[in-house]
């Protein structure tokens, strides 16, 4: 007899999951309206400037955001970069700006530390490169979605329906990437976080991380099938969940942490992604167990009316 009967309560995670991605919808369709995009876009969407600079001597983010702040540019993105001779060095990527604006931001930058001789370059960005990597991303989830599916018809083909059980992991990647595209949305609303090239790589992690949870949980659900054929569907993906939820906890946990500590010490330009890709694992380790698996024993069951034998 086991302890928890996690499948039992299927409804009740459908609407939670439910109540969650519509809310997200919601938001999603309320930045439309008011800003054009279904998020507040950033630079790298919208086209501008990028500026590459290296001081002689250290300073902070902060400091380097003031000064572009204090010029009338708003939401600059600023990372700092690292590599051999870029000591002190950072790019920065704004909205458009005339050469007049440039002249006075350079004269305040270096008003901070001396800027190294020559070392600063401003270059206009294009915000049809971003369309670009959108559209490549698009296609990326849905190759990896085909490649998925077709992967675990094959490697599941010794149990029943492994067609379902394709089906359900990309239904669950595609609940999490939903689930960060509202917080995406609520996030540029509330807070003023703008979507950058940073977050189609949280979508692309995400998607992966999810697939790679619910494979694992889908995976010991099959070598159960074989080892115990006698017993009952859902005791068996019972048994299955309660066996491999501690390696998802354990992994997920780790990653976790990490990223609770940059988003509480870490630089302001990178706490949209860190946050985004925070949301997005929480979400795959919750899809994993409470949707994909779920949603297997509802299809099996016959639950499902427009899915139904």
């Amino acid at each position: 007899m086991f302890l928890f009967n996690l499948v039992e309560k299927r409804k009740t995670y459908f609407i939670i999951s439910g109540v969650i991605i519509g809310l997200g919808i919601l938001a999603i369709v309320y930045s439309f309206i008011t800003t054009g995009s279904p998020f507040l876009l950033g630079v790298d969407f919208r086209g501008g400037a990028r500026f590459e600079i290296q001081f002689t001597a250290p300073v902070s983010e902060a400091a380097v955001e003031e000064v572009f702040v204090d010029a009338g540019v708003t939401n600059p993105s600023i990372i700092a970069l690292r590599g051999e001779n870029l000591q002190n060095a950072w790019q920065i990527r704004t909205e458009p700006v005339t050469p007049e604006e440039v002249q006075a931001i350079e004269a305040r930058l270096n008003d901070l530390a001396p800027l190294v001789p020559d070392s600063t370059q401003v270059e206009s960005v294009s915000g049809t490169v971003a369309g670009e990597v959108t559209n490549a991303a698009i296609i990326a989830v849905l190759v990896a979605s085909a490649i998925i599916l077709v992967y675990i018809m094959v490697v599941f083909r010794q149990v029943p329906n492994p067609f379902r059980y394709g089906v359900c992991a990309v239904v669950a990647m595609l609940h999490d990437l939903l689930v960060i595209f509202g917080i995406a949305a609520l996030t540029g609303m509330i807070l003023g976080w703008e979507v950058d090239a940073l977050f189609l790589t949280a979508v692309l992690t995400v998607a992966g991380f999810s697939l790679q949870d619910t494979i694992v949980v889908f995976d010991r659900i099959r070598e159960n099938i074989s080892k115990r054929p006698l017993e009952r569907y859902e005791r068996v993906v019972n048994r299955s969940i309660l066996e491999t939820i501690h390696r998802s906890l354990a992994t997920q946990l780790n990653a976790m942490f990490i990223m609770v500590a940059i988003l509480l010490f870490g630089g302001a330009s990178i706490k949209p992604f860190i946050a985004i890709l925070f949301v997005g694992l929480l979400s795959g380790t919750y899809s994993s167990i409470f949707t994909a698996v779920p949603l297997l024993v509802a299809w099996e069951k016959n639950e499902i009316p427009f899915l139904k034998a």
